[in-house]
């Protein structure tokens, strides 16, 4: 079901005062983020046939920790921060065992969830499979995929620079903001109302008409379009659309317990930088991929160490590009790799983050791997999702 401008019907399970307009509300998002697939056009990415990665549970009573929340400058615990902080659902495994997981407001586990950013994570391993196989050149220009790009600002940049958004591509990120780039994606794609009407109707069209800001490879800055454009890329190297090839390089390997979705635009193109759906027990077999060397649960090969070590390591100057982010990302010393956030100097911590409180974290030392999913009111919020992190920091610890 497609909604327009107007409410959405009573049919099914839709809420009666649901439109395209207000679906990203306060209001509506605990709802509409596990229900995308009721009144948004989606495509499946299939778990394929294969055995469900065994999670066995080794209960511990992680909730308890105490710690302290720099952020918000008080004494909490593990706990305290999750319920705090509009959780859907959160989960810390360890050595593939569940330590603790809990689910809020209706959310179980077979629940599927919008990932908002965290789909550019996978989107990135699935870069790192087509690679591996021979078929992408992360140091090609993106002209040999896609030469429909030389006539965009993409002309002259490269796999990397998508990998890493280090283009110079000018591409607002300000979510709050309804005539940025981000939101005007959403208008091209059928997710929003379009309020400007000489915008393209797909995903592929709209990405066409970006321009060139500055140098391709320059400072990092965080701009979902780069992931739209990686995916793309992706197609064309790999000669099917991403549902499929998520499914064959990816989610059928995982070892999932149920399908994933992905929203599409009208021609069926995904939503690659936010639109793959999925239960928050698959993050973490999806995480498990970075602390096992890109091996999943079930023991299949996904993407080749190297790639995971390449993650882990980043290049010769990403930690610089990403000081030199125009960005307040409040990360010092860390890096962004393969579509992977790295929060601070070192190379034990990985996370995927979407917006609203999406995120799986992986520690590596410690093999810790937790997803947690949420509906924050707000897009961003750094006083949710920085004790998050430090939760899991400090569960870490414990446990190493």
């Amino acid at each position: 079901m497609l909604l327009g401008n107007e409410s959405a019907t009573e049919s099914g399970n839709v809420p009666a005062e649901l439109t395209l307009q207000n679906w990203q509300s306060a209001e509506q998002l605990h709802w509409t983020f596990q229900h995308i697939a009721d009144f948004l056009p989606t495509a499946v990415i299939s778990r394929g046939a294969g055995p469900v990665a065994d999670l066995p549970a080794a209960p511990a009573d992680l909730s308890s920790i105490p710690m302290y929340d720099s952020t918000n400058a008080v004494q909490t615990t593990v706990g305290e921060v999750m319920t705090s902080t509009v959780t859907d659902g959160w989960i810390v495994t360890q050595r593939g065992k569940v330590l603790e997981e809990h689910y809020y407001s209706g959310m179980t586990p077979d629940s599927s969830h919008l990932l908002m950013s965290v789909s550019k994570s996978m989107v990135g391993i699935v870069a790192g499979a087509l690679t591996a196989s021979g078929a992408l050149d992360v140091d090609a220009p993106l002209t040999k995929y896609v030469p429909a790009l030389e006539q965009s600002g993409y002309a002259g940049a490269t796999v990397r620079n998508l990998l890493d958004m280090r283009s110079g591509i000018a591409f607002s990120e300000a979510y709050l903001d309804p005539m940025a780039e981000v939101r005007l994606l959403e208008q091209a794609i059928g997710w929003a109302p379009r309020t400007v009407p000489e915008l393209p109707s797909t995903m592929y069209d709209f990405l066409l008409t970006l321009r060139q800001k500055s140098a391709h490879g320059g400072p990092f800055e965080y701009r979902s379009c780069e992931t739209d454009v990686l995916g793309w890329i992706c197609e064309a190297a790999g000669g099917v659309r991403m549902p499929d090839l998520m499914s064959q390089l990816l989610w059928s390997k995982l070892g999932a317990q149920q399908d994933a979705t992905i929203g599409v635009d009208s021609v069926g193109t995904g939503m690659f930088d936010g639109g793959i759906n999925a239960c928050l027990r698959d993050l973490v077999r999806f995480g498990s991929l970075f602390v096992n060397g890109g091996t999943s649960l079930t023991g299949e090969r996904v993407v080749p160490l190297s790639w995971i070590a390449d993650t882990f390591a980043g290049g010769i100057d990403s930690r610089s590009a990403f000081a030199a982010s125009p960005d307040d990302n409040r990360m010092p010393g860390g890096m962004y790799r393969n579509q992977c956030w790295f929060p601070g100097p070192g190379n034990t911590v990985l996370l995927c983050l979407g917006i609203h409180g999406q995120m799986i974290y992986v520690n590596r030392a410690a093999n810790i791997v937790a997803a947690k999913l949420s509906s924050w009111p707000y897009p961003q919020d750094a006083a949710k999702l920085f004790p998050t992190i430090a939760a899991f920091n400090e569960i870490a610890a414990q446990l190493s």
